[in-house]
């Protein structure tokens, strides 16, 4: 009996060893090899430049990411319209700044008013997208869950509701559409809409030397504050604990008091708050809203949860970052235009080679 004790633990520490040394030793090998042929920049301050670009993209794919791997881990469903949830906070964010506070193109913030103009563009951006993601469940889900249907049925619905969402914030241009005889209210359009300055490129402080200019810092402060609020409240909170449990057994959960109703809400609207701040920080980053803007970040954030472990919230925030790191690393050796490609790779890859991903497929880890 000892004797199997002592192998159970090794043998478990070899997996762990394995699962975490082969991707890292695959990678350290792609870049020793790439540096050696000069693909790849030598020089540390690049590969630190990379990394804090790297962090700031993988910050905001670990939010995002956070919305598929909750509502995956509780319903088992890949709610594809997340993306159009992340658009609205996109949204929500540009008309805060623009119309509440009447931010112009020319506007110099001072540093109180800037924080102000930030967390209340935050603040809305998160409101929007949270409630959005609530009708959705409301809506869309809820009555298929209540008839017992199908996955497929969940995935065709899901896919619907990304298509309305992303077309009606296209019509949503200041014309008459659809034989309406009222112009419809111009918030979207087919052209992306500007978000004003708010925030100057200037730098914070430097790290070795390499800058960490104002927009990276506020994208990655923001999201460590989110990601750490949010790993609390699931697992310290008794809501938390409710979630945890319908995501394990909802039936056992629902015979023990739990109200899974208002649970998968809850869920919905923690996944929706943090993509639409996410949409808010990618909008006062990149500087622009678009109807179709949630499509790249929302499969690049599908796949840092497959990647971490799609229904593990952990492995969301893990998968983000290093979705983000492997992408600019693939850029410093090989050049930008290829960066949309990587995304798709590791996708590929984790689903060929490990498809429960690195942390595996468990809401609690």
């Amino acid at each position: 009996m000892a004797t199997a004790e002592r192998r159970g633990p090794n043998r478990e520490t070899l997996n762990s060893a394995l699962k975490w040394g082969v991707p890292l030793a695959g990678l350290a090998a792609l870049l020793t090899i790439g540096i050696s042929n000069n693909t790849c920049p030598s020089e540390g301050s690049i590969w630190l430049r990379y990394t804090i670009f790297g962090l700031r993209s993988g910050a905001i794919y670990a939010m995002i990411a956070l919305g598929y791997t909750m509502v995956y881990g509780v319903l088992q469903l890949l709610n594809f319209a997340h993306s159009e949830i992340f658009m609205i906070g996109t949204f929500a964010g540009l008309y805060t700044i623009k119309s509440l506070f009447r931010v112009g193109p020319n506007a110099h913030l001072g540093p109180a008013f800037l924080v102000v103009v930030l967390a209340v563009a935050i603040l809305f951006g998160a409101l929007a997208s949270g409630i959005t993601a609530v009708v959705m469940e409301r809506v869309a889900y809820r009555p298929l869950r209540k008839r017992g249907v199908s996955r497929l049925a969940y995935l065709i619905t899901a896919i619907g509701v990304s298509l309305t969402l992303s077309n009606l914030f296209l019509l949503l241009d200041g014309k008459k559409h659809l034989g309406i005889p009222v112009a419809w209210p111009a918030i979207g359009g087919p052209a992306g809409v500007s978000y004003p300055p708010t925030i100057q490129h200037t730098p914070v402080f430097s790290v070795a030397g390499v800058p960490v200019d104002r927009p990276t810092f506020l994208v990655i402060a923001v999201a460590v504050a989110m990601l750490f609020v949010l790993d609390r409240f699931v697992h310290r909170t008794r809501t938390g604990q409710g979630i945890r449990a319908v995501a394990e057994d909802p039936e056992t959960a629902s015979l023990m008091g739990v109200n899974v109703d208002r649970i998968i809400v809850i869920t919905f609207l923690v996944g929706g708050l943090m993509a639409g701040v996410a949409g808010v920080l990618y909008g006062v980053f990149f500087g622009q809203a678009q109807f179709n803007i949630g499509f790249v970040p929302g499969i690049k954030a599908f796949t840092a949860a497959v990647l971490g472990g799609i229904g593990n919230i952990r492995g969301a925030m893990l998968g983000g970052l290093l979705l983000g790191l492997i992408e600019n690393y693939g850029v410093a050796c090989i050049g930008a235009q290829w960066q949309e490609v990587f995304a798709f790779l590791v996708l590929v890859g984790v689903l060929m080679f490990r498809p429960s991903g690195l942390l595996g497929e468990r809401v609690g880890g």
